[in-house]
């Protein structure tokens, strides 16, 4: 599956509630970014692959 990265027009994204959350099922903690006003609009990836932001600078 490949994302898609086709532009987001000016509408659509001020319509968008994004939220993320650090989901810990017992056994791998995962990053979760969703918007949750759209069904099915999401990602996430374990925590050991996603960098801080201070990391970032």
């Amino acid at each position: 599956m490949t994302p898609d990265t086709a532009a987001v027009s000016v509408s659509v994204a001020d319509d968008a509630e994004v939220m993320a959350s650090v989901d810990d099922d017992g056994r791998t903690e995962r990053l979760v970014i969703a918007d949750i006003s759209r069904e099915d609009a999401w990602i996430s990836m374990q925590t050991t692959d996603v960098v801080s932001l201070p990391d970032r600078q």
